[in-house]
C-alpha cells in the first residue's frame, strides 16, 4: 500500500501522504519548550528536518561531522527564522569515540532532551572498516546511533518525568531493508571483505535500525517510562547519499521517477512521527510517507532484535 501510495500521492488514514511536506505535517505544532537533536543536520532532509523544528520552536543541537557544513545550514535558519536557536557539535557516527564525546558535550550542556532522531548514514560506500574495525555502513548507520541513544537515554527519560512531556526517538532507516543479506544480519561476517556486498551492507543496516527501534521500545514500554521509539523511511529523495553508487542510481531514478520526493518531502515522515500529537504512546512501528506501514517479516523478528541488541552492546563494550 505505501508503494502505491507514493506513486499516486494519495492520503493515508493519517491525513497526509508522500505529497506533504514537512511544514505541512508540522503546521500548526508548537514545539517552544522541546530540545531536539538530530544526527546529520548538515545537508539533505537533516538539514531540512532541522529547519523545521526550529520553525515551530524547538531548541535544535545539530549532530554533523562537517562542522562547515552544519554552520551554513545555522546560518540559512537563521537568516529565515532569526528567533531560531541552533547549537552545532561535532560527531563522527563511525568513531564509537567520537560518539561519546558528542554525548559527554551534550549533557555538560544542562538541556533537557525531548527527541531524538537519528538521521545520519551513508550508502554504498566501498569496503571498508572503521576506526574501531567495524563495516562501515554497520559501524555508521546503526552502530553509533545504539551506542548514542544509549548514552543519551536517561536524558530522555528525565526529562520526560519531570515535563510530562513524551519523550521520542526516531531512528530514519529505509525500504533498502527490504534486500539485506540473505540471514539479514551477518554476526559472524559482519567485516569480512569477501562476504561484503554495498548494497547489502546498506540493507542489513537499515534492517538494523528497524529492529533497535522495536526491541529499544519493548524495553521502555517495559519499564514503563514515557519515551517512545519509531523508525521511518523517508523516501526516495534526491540528495548525495547514493554517490558511491552514481551509475546505479540514475539507472534506478530513470525506473522510478514517479517515486522520487524532494528534500521538503523527504523530510516529511521524520517531522510526522517526532511531532505530531496523533502519535502520542505509539512505539515500535515503522512509519512511510507519513502512514503506518508493515516493514518485512524480518524487520519484525522480536527474536533477531533480540540478537542484534546483545551482539551490538558487546560491541560498544569491547571498544571502551
Amino acid at each position: 500500500m505505501g508503494y502505491w501510495r507514493e506513486a499516486t500521492g494519495i492520503k493515508g488514514p493519517s491525513g497526509f501522504g508522500s505529497g506533504n511536506t514537512a511544514e505541512q505535517v508540522t503546521e500548526g505544532i508548537d514545539a517552544s519548550g522541546l530540545t531536539v537533536i538530530i544526527t546529520g543536520g548538515s545537508s539533505g532532509i537533516g538539514a531540512e528536518t532541522a529547519r523545521v523544528l526550529a520553525l515551530r520552536g524547538a531548541h535544535v543541537i545539530i549532530g554533523a561531522r562537517n562542522l562547515e557544513a552544519a554552520n551554513t545550514v545555522k546560518q540559512n535558519i537563521l537568516s529565515s527564522i532569526p528567533s531560531a536557536r541552533i547549537d552545532i557539535i561535532q560527531i563522527e557516527l563511525s568513531s564509537l569515540k567520537s560518539v561519546r564525546g558528542f554525548a559527554e558535550k551534550f549533557l555538560a550542556m544542562d538541556l533537557p532532551l525531548n527527541i531524538l532522531i537519528n538521521n545520519a548514514g551513508v550508502m554504498y560506500c566501498p569496503f571498508q572498516l572503521s576506526e574501531d574495525g567495524i563495516e562501515m555502513q554497520f559501524a555508521t548507520n546503526h552502530l553509533g546511533h545504539f551506542l548514542l541513544t544509549n548514552l543519551l537515554l536517561e536524558k530522555l527519560k528525565i526529562t520526560a518525568e519531570k515535563t510530562g512531556i513524551e519523550g521520542r526517538i526516531v531512528n530514519v532507516s529505509s525500504v533498502a531493508h527490504v534486500y539485506p543479506y540473505k540471514e539479514g544480519i551477518m554476526f559472524d561476517k559482519l567485516n569480512d571483505k569477501k562476504a561484503y556486498n554495498d548494497m547489502s551492507a546498506y540493507g542489513q543496516s537499515k534492517l538494523a535500525n528497524i529492529l533497535h527501534s522495536n526491541e529499544l521500545a519493548r524495553r521502555l514500554k517495559e519499564q514503563g517510562v514515557n519515551v517512545t521509539a519509531n523508525s521511518v523511511h523517508p523516501g526516495l529523495i534526491k540528495t548525495n547519499l547514493g554517490r558511491h553508487a552514481a551509475c546505479f542510481m540514475i539507472i534506478l531514478r530513470a525506473l522510478t521517477f514517479v517515486l522520487w520526493k524532494s528534500i521538503p518531502q523527504g523530510a516529511s515522515t521524520t517531522c510526522y512521527v517526532a511531532l505530531h500529537p496523533s502519535l502520542k504512546g505509539v512505539s515500535g512501528k515503522y512509519f512511510a510517507d507519513n502512514n503506518l506501514e508493515k516493514p518485512t517479516k524480518m524487520a519484525r523478528d522480536d527474536a533477531l532484535a533480540k540478537k542484534l541488541w546483545e551482539f551490538s552492546e558487546e560491541l560498544v563494550n569491547s571498544k571502551s
